[in-house]
């Protein structure tokens, strides 16, 4: 098994219509050709945290049963995407067409989140201290790690800018609250390589004392910094190109931590 648990398509008439208007999406940005920069990765990170957010009301059951199978796992990433991208689209006939796109998605972001601590608020399981404890970290550590980066590869560091340091910071977020979600609040890891991480970790001398998350959030830094600086060849010769993919990195490490800290905040077990 390679995929996380709780991976699973939707019915085919909630798959087709999302993947028609994945296409037309797709189709009209391609036509359209945006220029991608590193603004632009920032201005999509609110909507990282949107398909985040509602996978997470998917998983409290908040979602009527007529509309729930379009934020499933995977699917609920690619209604974002369709959301987004047509956001992006429209937003680009404006004045300040990435504010606009990262205003809307923050607005969005508000809904899922708000229900999602609601829902936690209703039934008693909130908690706000560890979660929020892993933020902390995480606001910790990525200046940290992308001090290092700057010093170790300076001119890749600047080439990446403020993307590589959001991509750097959701890695990290994953990475710490992945260790709080383990170690102190109970919830067992989904995806398999990182359930490996921890198994090894757990072999370890350091075990009793310092738990099996400190593994994962080390692999992950080192790993997101190090994408970060292969990168910077891509961004350096196909600028766009090189910035979208930096945006496909940085939403696979900020994404799963937003989920995981909602999560916590609204299911503590």
């Amino acid at each position: 098994m390679v995929l996380p648990s709780g991976f699973a398509l939707p019915p085919l008439p909630y798959l087709a219509a999302v993947a028609l208007a994945v296409l037309a999406v797709g189709w009209a940005l391609a036509r359209d050709r945006p220029p991608v920069t590193d603004r632009t990765v920032l201005a999509f990170a609110p909507w990282m945290v949107v398909g985040s957010s509602l996978y997470v009301c998917y998983q409290l059951e908040i979602f009527p049963e007529g509309v729930a199978p379009f934020f499933g796992s995977p699917i609920v990433y690619a209604s974002t995407f369709a959301v987004a991208g047509a956001t992006w689209l429209a937003t680009r006939r404006t004045a300040r067409p990435l504010a606009g796109l990262a205003g809307v998605g923050s607005a969005l972001a508000l809904l899922p989140v708000a229900a999602a601590v609601h829902h936690g608020w209703e039934a008693g399981t909130l908690n706000f201290a560890w979660p929020l404890a892993a933020v902390a970290a995480a606001v910790v550590l990525a200046p940290v790690a992308w001090l290092g980066v700057r010093r170790w590869r300076p001119r890749d560091a600047e080439i990446v800018g403020a993307a590589g340091v959001l991509a750097v910071f959701g890695h990290v977020l994953d990475g710490t609250s992945t260790a709080v979600g383990v170690d102190v609040l109970g919830f067992g890891e989904q995806t398999p390589l990182s359930a490996l991480i921890m198994e090894f970790a757990a072999e370890l001398p350091t075990a009793e004392l310092l738990g099996v998350g400190w593994l994962f959030v080390l692999v992950k830094t080192v790993l997101a910094c190090g994408v970060v600086v292969l990168l910077a060849d891509y961004v350096r010769e196909v600028r766009s190109e090189g910035f979208l993919l930096l945006a496909v990195v940085t939403a696979v490490g900020l994404g799963p931590g937003a989920h995981n800290v909602l999560l916590f905040v609204a299911s503590n077990p």
